[in-house]
C-alpha cells in the first residue's frame, strides 16, 4: 500500500467542505501526513441578459478574496496547523482547473479529500460536479466524501 505522505482538501468553506477536512485531519493523524488546504477564488459573474454576463466590480472582488483569505486562515487551529504542517493555498479561477493545477504542479501530493454535494440530475448538468471532474482527471487518488456529518463522526 503507498505511503500517504501530503493530502489535499480543497475547500469552498461549505458545511460539506468542513467535514471533508475534519475527515482529512483524521486521515493526516494516522497517517502521519501534511495537510495542503486549497480555497480556488472564482470571481462572481451574475447573468444579466442573454449572451451578456455582470462581472462584479474590483471593490467586491478584493472584498470577497479578502474574505476567503479569512476563512482558510480560520478553517484549522493553530494547533492543527502546526501539527498537519499545514499549507494554506489561495487561488484565483475555476475550482477544477486550480485543483488539478496545484496536484500537478507540487507532485507529491498523494491523496485528495473532498466532500460532494451530491448533485444530480439537471442540477448536476447545468452546474457540473467539481468532485466528479476531479476523480476523473486527478493524477493521484481521490476520496469524495457525501454523507460527511456521518463520516466525519465515524472518523473521530
Amino acid at each position: 500500500m503507498p505511503t500517504i505522505r501530503n493530502i489535499l482538501v480543497p475547500t469552498d468553506f461549505s458545511d460539506a467542505a468542513r467535514g471533508a477536512l475534519r475527515y482529512a485531519c483524521s486521515l493526516a493523524e494516522a497517517a502521519g501526513a501534511s495537510l495542503h488546504v486549497l480555497h480556488a477564488f472564482q470571481p462572481p459573474m451574475i447573468p444579466s441578459g442573454y449572451l451578456e454576463v455582470y462581472v462584479a466590480d474590483a471593490e467586491l472582488t478584493e472584498r470577497l478574496e479578502n474574505d476567503a483569505q479569512v476563512q482558510l486562515e480560520m478553517a484549522l487551529t493553530p494547533e492543527q496547523k502546526r501539527r498537519y504542517r499545514a499549507v494554506l493555498v489561495r487561488r484565483s479561477g475555476d475550482p477544477v482547473h486550480e485543483i488539478l493545477a496545484y496536484v500537478r504542479e507540487h507532485g507529491d501530493i498523494d491523496l485528495i479529500v473532498m466532500a460532494t454535494h451530491g448533485r444530480g440530475g439537471v442540477s448536476r448538468f447545468v452546474m457540473g460536479s467539481v468532485a466528479d471532474r476531479i476523480v476523473r482527471e486527478s493524477p493521484c487518488p481521490v476520496l469524495t466524501l457525501r454523507d460527511v456529518p456521518t463520516a466525519a463522526r465515524s472518523a473521530a
